[in-house]
């Protein structure tokens, strides 16, 4: 029974769950993007949502708290030098959980855990969907219909010269037959 256990241990040792965090950290922290199981990323995201955080306020001291969790040098370094400058007016979530499916091996639930801000095909996409997307609403109907009146409108002032024409053209005709009929007379 899990009573009053309040995060998933996920079979192993503390140490081990520890240490095993710890690196899957600092490899998102690094890589930005991780492929994990499902279980194992929800775990993470509890771990290295608070160290991303504290990578908002670049002080010696959260520096060494950061640190103390990750051991990584490298990985403090990017959080606090690129992560923590782009994720800085983000009130919190910062990763994000995609499922991909399931293993072979053994039918686990896999997923990808990222960080939010830096998949830029994804923001880029967005960026493209506002562009490109319009909102539709009954208006616009309304808006066609009147496109379609404006263009009968054209058509109508189209027609008209072209019978005009055929009027002048009829009438010189006219004109034409009563010489010829004053002629032969």
């Amino acid at each position: 029974m899990r009573h009053r256990k309040s995060f998933n241990h996920l079979g192993r040792t503390s140490a081990h769950r520890k240490a095993m965090l710890a690196n899957m950290a600092a490899s998102l922290i690094l890589h930005k993007k991780i492929s994990t199981t499902v279980a194992k990323a929800k775990a993470l995201r509890i771990y290295v949502e608070p160290l991303i955080t504290k990578a908002k306020d670049d002080s010696t001291h959260s520096r060494r708290e950061v640190f103390s969790h990750l051991q990584n040098k490298e990985a403090v370094t990017e959080l606090f030098r690129e992560v923590g400058v782009k994720i800085a007016d983000r009130p919190g979530g910062y990763t994000r959980i995609l499922k991909t499916g399931f293993r072979l091996g053994d039918n686990a639930d896999m997923c990808i855990i990222e960080l939010v801000d830096f998949n830029e095909n994804l923001l880029s996409a967005k960026s493209d969907a506002k562009a490109k997307s319009t909102t539709r609403r009954r208006r616009k109907s309304s808006t066609k219909k009147s496109e379609t009146v404006e263009a009968k409108a054209k058509v109508e002032e189209t027609i008209q010269p072209v019978e005009e024409v055929k009027n002048q053209e009829t009438a010189s005709t006219d004109e034409e037959k009563t010489e010829e009929t004053e002629n032969k007379e």
